[in-house]
């Protein structure tokens, strides 16, 4: 393969031909997915009441230690499948009743979920595409993406260089998620929702419109993950996403932090966040203006929220 053709789509730039050899990522260029399910755990207007038509793919370019997902984002589990049978697997999750198709962790196989999603639409794919994403993402590979995302979901993990380095050895993390989250916000601009109804209808206009579940068709929301003893990065994260985007996004505040095995010896992270700890970010977020959001209540941080990922 040609030198240009090695994989660059993530900001770790390994330049790896993944023909022969795994990247960063973990992945070489066949196609991995840990899950294909609906799935009800994402915010109320992306799982609406019949979830979200969730594909979690194997392989990640962060890698963080603290990831609840590791199974599939370290240790590779997963099925390998065609560009075609991935189309096969949107169409059935539509066909499962799915309000839209939710790509986890999808960046180091954006081209193939490109060329998946012209077969699933040419086979009658028609509900939104999330790009669910931890956001170390180039601006190159958001761009290609254009026309095809509905929906961005990305984090944003880190403010702090020296938190990016130490947890996801990724020091400038913060400087290509502004960057990638930018050019996210180029392309879909301002939430736009529909009824839940009003989905189920080719007539949107002589829908019925009343108290019913309301579900995003285009938009952004950046999530952040609170994490023990880091409630100041996490403050300024808000700050940073409410002055460039005021109340042109949704900013989803999560508590769900699980210390896992994977941490080893990170002392700080072998911890819950406290209820007290979150209470001051999202005290913080309000003060501040923050109106376009979301916020978890009660205890979250169960091993309930982390699906099961088989071969």
């Amino acid at each position: 393969m040609d030198k240009a053709m090695n994989c660059n789509l993530c900001a770790r730039g390994c330049n790896t031909d993944r023909e022969y050899k795994a990247g960063y990522c973990g992945m070489k260029n066949e196609i991995r997915i840990g899950r294909a399910a609906l799935h009800m755990w994402e915010e109320p207007c992306i799982s609406g009441s019949t979830g979200s038509g969730t594909v979690f793919f194997s392989g990640c370019s962060l890698r963080c230690v603290f990831c609840q997902n590791y199974k599939i984002s370290m240790k590779n589990v997963g099925k390998t499948v065609s560009v075609s049978e991935l189309a096969d697997t949107f169409v059935r999750l539509q066909d499962e009743g799915a309000c839209n198709i939710n790509l986890v962790t999808p960046t180091h196989f954006v081209p193939h979920i490109t060329q998946a999603l012209d077969k699933a639409k040419c086979r009658g794919l028609n509900i939104p595409v999330v790009y669910n994403t931890g956001t170390y993402d180039t601006v190159d590979t958001i761009k290609m993406l254009e026309g095809y995302v509905d929906i961005y979901l990305p984090d944003f993990k880190y403010m702090s260089s020296e938190l990016s380095k130490r947890y996801s050895n990724a020091p400038d993390y913060s400087i290509v998620a502004k960057k990638a989250i930018g050019e996210m916000y180029r392309q879909v601009g301002m939430p736009e929702f529909v009824s839940a109804g009003e989905a189920l209808r080719e007539d949107v206009e002589n829908a019925q419109s009343t108290e019913e579940q309301m579900l995003m068709k285009k938009g952004m929301i950046v999530r952040h993950l609170v994490l023990p003893g880091c409630t100041e990065d996490s403050k300024e994260i808000i700050k940073y996403l409410y002055e460039t985007y005021g109340d042109n996004i949704y900013i989803s505040i999560m508590n769900q932090y699980t210390p896992l095995s994977t941490v080893g010896n990170i002392r700080e992270l072998n911890r819950k966040v406290t209820q007290s700890e979150y209470d001051d970010v999202v005290d913080y977020a309000l003060d501040i203006g923050v109106t376009n959001g979301f916020i978890q209540e009660g205890d979250t941080a169960l091993e309930s929220f982390i699906p099961e990922f088989g071969e």
